[in-house]
């Protein structure tokens, strides 16, 4: 069985998020979504909220593989959380270019730090190229719509956390 480490804030899960993460399982048989937790960072949503929204994401979209995906939390290195939990696959979303570039200088490193960890590039959806969670955070906060951006629960939840 091969399980995939899918490593990132997810704050908030972005349709882009959710492309790569349907595309990893049909390259996994088990994904496990990571979010990473940064004690010098104040996220917008908590690590149990990020969990649910994943999950009720990925059961909107894909409900015969949910139980393929589990959501965990790391405060170390990728690799190192990788390996924890059992993957053999560290699954990375390119959007363009410049993604390209950094994600071929983490891969080059994570490689040397863990050659029994193979990282897998796969290529965002041409709609979801322009989505970041960051600009869906101030969209979101400014009272812009984000609606084509994130998943249905993630709107609800954007939603009522920046309620006017």
């Amino acid at each position: 069985m091969t399980t995939a480490f899918y490593p990132g804030s997810f704050d908030p899960m972005t349709n882009g998020h959710l492309d790569v993460l349907v595309q990893a399982l049909t390259v996994a048989d088990k994904v496990i979504v990571a979010i990473g937790v940064h004690p010098g960072k104040v996220p917008l949503f908590s690590f149990d909220e990020r969990a649910a929204l994943i999950s009720t994401a990925l059961r909107q979209v894909l409900p015969a593989r949910a139980d393929a995906v589990s959501v965990v939390s790391f405060d170390r290195l990728v690799v190192d959380a990788a390996r924890e939990n059992g993957a053999s696959l560290l699954i990375r979303g390119l959007r363009d270019g410049t993604d390209l570039d950094y994600e071929m200088q983490m891969a080059g490193m994570n490689r040397q730090m863990a050659p029994d960890i193979q990282t897998v590039f796969l290529p965002a959806a041409t709609a979801s190229r322009p989505i970041t969670a960051t600009l869906v955070r101030q969209i979101a906060a400014m009272g812009g719509d984000v609606s084509a951006f994130v998943p249905t629960a993630v709107l609800d939840a954007l939603t009522i956390r920046f309620k006017r």
